[in-house]
Formats: C-alpha cells, structure tokens, sequence
C-alpha cells in the first residue's frame, strides 16, 4: 500500500524555523486532499493544514501566518514550513492524504519548541 513518511522533525528554539516534508511512495498528483496534524500529549490531534488538488489551502487559527503548507507533484512531496515556532507548537506532526476511497496516515515526526 501506499506509504508516507514524514521527515524533517527535531528540536528547536523558540522563534526559529523548521521545514517538514511528506514524501509519498508513489505520485500524490492523484489525492484529492493533502495535510498536517499535529497532536500533543494529552490533547486531540488537530489539523494544522491542508491543501486541495486544485491547490486551495487552509489553516489553522494558531498557525495562520507562520505555517506554509505547499505540493510538490514532481517530487510526491508535502512539505510545510514552519516559522516564527512557537512552545505550544510542539507535538508529533502527521502526514494526510485522501483519495476517493480511503485514507493514509504518516507515522508522525516529533517536533519540539524550546522556550
């Protein structure tokens, strides 16, 4: 089945800038749907951001403005820039992707925001 996989998680401090990537195991070009999650322990896992296969983004309130979420077809890649991190930014970031019939789940990546 269809795999991905996030990369690009780690530690930082407050204020700086990290890039996530979802790297698909085969064409995304084909997803209707594309995004991150984020869940932090002992919270729901919320939805960070989300792009359309038409190209149509959304964000959440908290991350509006310092989240880029963008496609990559030629590179069956996801990424998201984050900048401007934040403490409360720190939990495991998951890649979506949903097609017609079914959804996909990356196995998370820990981002961690020092203050």
């Amino acid at each position: 089945q269809v795999q991905l996989v996030e990369s690009g998680g780690g530690l930082v401090q407050a204020g700086g800038s990290l890039r996530l990537s979802c790297t698909a195991s085969r064409s995304i070009f084909s997803f209707r749907a594309m995004g991150w999650y984020r869940q932090a322990p002992g919270q729901q896992r919320e939805l960070v951001a989300s792009i359309t296969s038409g190209g149509s983004t959304d964000y959440a309130d908290s991350v509006k403005g310092r989240f880029t979420i963008s496609r990559d077809n030629a590179k069956n890649t996801m990424p998201l820039q984050m900048n401007s991190l934040k403490p409360e930014d720190t939990a495991v970031y998951y890649c979506y992707a949903g097609d017609t019939w079914r959804d996909y789940w990356g196995q998370g990546t820990q981002v961690t925001v020092s203050s």
